[in-house]
């Protein structure tokens, strides 16, 4: 699934992210910051990680 998001819009989320090319994970709660931005195209999926510490 594909959701696009325009730019200003709020967007409900507390997961964790990982960048599909470099592995780098990321959540967009809790004071983290947001996944960086990446050459138009780029991957992130969200992840359920069972070990958050790694």
């Amino acid at each position: 699934m594909v959701i696009k998001v325009k730019p200003g819009a709020k967007v409900p989320d507390s997961g964790i992210y990982k960048d599909m090319k470099t592995g780098i994970k990321s959540t967009l709660v809790k004071g983290e910051p947001a996944p960086p931005s990446q050459k138009k195209g780029g991957v992130w999926k969200k992840i359920v990680d069972t070990n958050p510490d790694n």
